[in-house]
């Protein structure tokens, strides 16, 4: 809580409680003041940053992102003669004689900038999704790649760029997009998503000129993810790249939009681990799951969460017995929760997976609950059986419609589109809900029961990484489905 939130919490405070909430703020801001004054700490949008300088050894400078190694920003000549051979790679490996325009997504503190500079090009858009490493870059890092008039700087998602942008590219990188954070808690998305799927790879291909190439490069520390990443290329391209590995894992895969443009040392061949892994997609773009199976950590996790829930709601709410007449409302709640985390997957993917467009869905669902509250305060609404019939049409259509078909469209129809589908089926569900509480003789029980469901729902959300996140719509279907047919018949009549 920032001090901005401190001055809401306490506006918000019943006055009686101000001077307890005002220690409370104080309390929460001294470390956090002690955390933001200190000259190696920087606060980005995803992570703490932590800079490490060394004064014998000018131009290096380590970068921690919530405490884990990062990024090494150091002179671009020293990590190519020290050893770094996947910065050099694209460059011997594709057609680049002449490189008018590059993309480098990921382009963080600014090193495979400066090597794509001195390979000759004249013209880069710089792309990372992270403001505070790429002013690091600006600020410190000794090619001063940024300052270069040939450079432009664009602090956005990597798969946002490449949709939108107009331009043709000789060449696009992917330059180590690696994130170590999930963007949250209510889906497996990550930073970097939707820039490995098979559609991303089809994107790269469409703003490539007709002699264009395109290369990725990272520390992907498993066999098979590499053969993944090069099926993705072979996949969207038509034939298969050049991929060249290094120690630790370390692998550079690179492919011209014409097969004989590129000069590989030993070609890649499709693997029995390429096959059994597959590529991946927007609809499931679960990079690094293997597949094979739920994880056993993730379902002993799980089970434990659900335990805690269960006994936790029982001492607090009372018999689990007395809830047994709400039990549509336990299916509402895993309903709801599943149709959240799909909001947030279709969001990522249509307008990029920043903070920004997180918080816009969080506060996207808060503005509908209530404004669902709200109609059915103050407007007669129909009866149950016609909001529920309503609800499976609204997600019949999410379900139909599938959020790539609206990348195609402009920022504001794909804004409303994308609007209308995500958020009509949650003001009609709570429209449901609200009706089915005002019923309820006992709140308590029937609001700890809900708030089981949607634990409930929190756990269902893992179905996608076999299902896809479309499907997910199904399985809310059928949980709504299940709420209509336990709502008791008498509160069916009068809601």
């Amino acid at each position: 809580m920032g001090p901005d939130g401190c001055r809401a919490y306490l506006v918000l405070t019943d006055s009686k409680r101000r001077i307890i909430s005002v220690a409370w703020c104080v309390a929460l801001l001294i470390p956090l003041a002690q955390e933001s004054l200190r000259d190696d700490t920087h606060w980005s949008p995803y992570y703490k940053v932590e800079t490490t300088s060394n004064p014998g050894m000018p131009g290096f400078m380590e970068i921690r992102a919530n405490g884990v190694p990062h990024q090494l920003m150091a002179p671009a000549e020293w990590k190519i003669e020290q050893g770094e051979r996947i910065y050099e790679m694209p460059y011997s490996r594709l057609p680049v004689d002449d490189l008018d325009n590059v993309l480098i997504i990921g382009a963080g503190s600014g090193s495979d900038v400066a090597i794509a500079l001195a390979n000759g090009a004249k013209s880069i858009d710089a792309v990372d999704i992270d403001p505070v490493i790429m002013e690091l870059g600006a600020a410190h890092n000794i090619d001063r790649p940024y300052d270069d008039p040939r450079v432009t700087r664009h602090v956005d998602d990597g798969r946002a760029f490449l949709q939108n942008t107009d331009k043709k590219y000789d060449l696009v990188l992917f330059a180590l997009p690696d994130s170590l954070t999930l963007v949250s808690g209510a889906s497996q998305i990550r930073l970097e998503s939707f820039l490995f799927t098979d559609e991303a790879l089809q994107s790269v291909r469409r703003v490539l000129t007709d002699d264009g190439a395109f290369a990725m490069y990272n520390y992907y520390r498993e066999d098979w993810l590499i053969d993944r990443l090069a099926g993705t290329a072979a996949k969207a391209f038509g034939h298969a790249p050049c991929v060249d590995t290094f120690a630790d894992r370390q692998a550079v895969i690179s492919i011209a939009r014409h097969e004989g443009s590129q000069s590989c040392g030993e070609a890649w061949s499709r693997s029995a681990s390429a096959e059994e892994v597959g590529t991946v997609t927007d609809d499931a773009p679960f990079l690094y799951f293997r597949g094979g199976g739920f994880p056993p950590l993730y379902a002993i996790t799980l089970l434990g969460i659900l335990v805690v829930t269960v006994l936790t709601v029982r001492v607090l709410g009372g018999p689990l017995r007395e809830m047994r007449p709400y039990a549509d409302l336990f299916f509402m709640g895993a309903a709801f929760l599943l149709l959240e985390t799909k909001n947030i997957a279709t969001f990522a993917l249509l307008f990029g997976t920043t903070w920004f467009v997180n918080a816009l869905v969080f506060a996207g669902v808060l503005i509908v609950v209530l404004a669902a509250v709200e109609t059915e305060r103050r407007f007669r609404t129909p009866p149950l059986k016609v909001v529920f019939a309503a609800i499976a049409v609204a997600l019949a259509a999410a379900w139909v419609i599938k959020p790539e078909w609206l990348l195609t469209l402009s920022f504001w129809p794909r804004l409303v589109a994308g609007t209308v589908l995500a958020f009509l089926p949650i003001y009609l569900a709570n429209i449901a809900f609200a009706k089915r509480f005002r019923e309820s003789s006992n709140s308590q029980s029937a609001f700890a029961l809900n708030l089981i469901g949607t634990i409930v729902g929190g756990c269902l959300e893992y179905l996608a990484l076999f299902s896809g996140y479309n499907n997910l719509l199904v399985a809310t279907l059928l949980l709504y489905g299940l709420a209509f047919w336990l709502v008791p018949r008498g509160a069916a009549r009068t809601a």
